[in-house]
């Protein structure tokens, strides 16, 4: 009964939040020269709670914009139903339900103009650590603060050497790294290294896919930060079933 109880939060939870993401992923869609779009597609300023970063993807005309609404709280629900059945009563899953929405949100901006901005990228690290460390002072926590402070260092560490001598990363990858390095370090370094491979796998499976149905070629270049989210999300349940 409490495991129903709380993914039935948890699908509230990914409701609530993911109905508020189409129109923050528009206003951060935006052109390398921009930081953020302050137009709908109609040339109406965009207005409303929070300096018109929260509401409903519509302008003042009433029509709608950005990313489909329905996909994007869809994804949401499912990832926090799955962190929530796996993870189950434990403190770290609070941590998941806040910072879930946050990566989601970060998929659909890369997935859509190849950016991963320091404004989403920066908080999530700098929260995940905080989160943590606040997960591990309640009885039944299910990985150590320490681990994930390690985790964020050594994986921020060798994407930015990989970012400085392969020249397949961006920089915003790197910063995604030390959030995700701490998300997949608090269950240790098994998890954390499952977790990059499969992010690499994901994208690799993507990359063939695409060569094969002729919709890219050997040098072309994707969005590599959904994948290393999908794999993060992978080595989170994981390391949740395990713990």
């Amino acid at each position: 009964m409490e495991a129903l109880l709380i993914t039935a939060a948890a699908v509230l939870w990914g409701c609530a939040t993911g109905v508020l993401i189409p129109r923050p992923a528009y206003r951060l869609s935006a052109p390398a020269e921009q930081s953020w779009r302050s137009q709908c597609p109609a040339g109406h300023p965009l207005v409303g709670i929070g300096g018109g970063w929260f509401g409903p993807a519509r302008c003042s005309a009433g029509d709608r914009y950005g990313p489909s609404s329905l996909a994007i709280t869809a994804v949401t629900v499912g990832v926090c139903a799955l962190l929530a059945a796996i993870s189950g009563a434990r403190p770290e899953l609070v941590v998941w339900l806040l910072l879930a929405p946050v990566c989601v949100l970060l998929a659909v901006v890369d997935a859509s103009v190849h950016r991963l901005p320091d404004v989403l990228t920066l908080p999530l690290a700098a929260g995940a650590c905080v989160l943590l460390g606040g997960a591990s002072l309640f009885p039944g926590a299910g990985g150590s603060w320490t681990s994930a402070l390690l985790g964020l260092l050594v994986l921020g560490a060798c994407f930015f050497v990989l970012f400085l001598f392969s020249g397949g990363l961006g920089l915003g990858d790197v910063k995604l790294a030390l959030g995700l390095g701490a998300v997949l370090g608090w269950y240790g370094w098994p998890v954390l290294l499952i977790g990059v491979f499969a992010g690499y796998l994901f994208g690799a499976l993507y990359g063939i896919g695409l060569v094969m149905a002729g919709r890219a070629g050997r040098r072309s270049r994707i969005a590599f930060g959904p994948f290393l989210l999908a794999g993060a999300l992978a080595g989170v349940l994981l390391g949740s079933s395990m713990s």
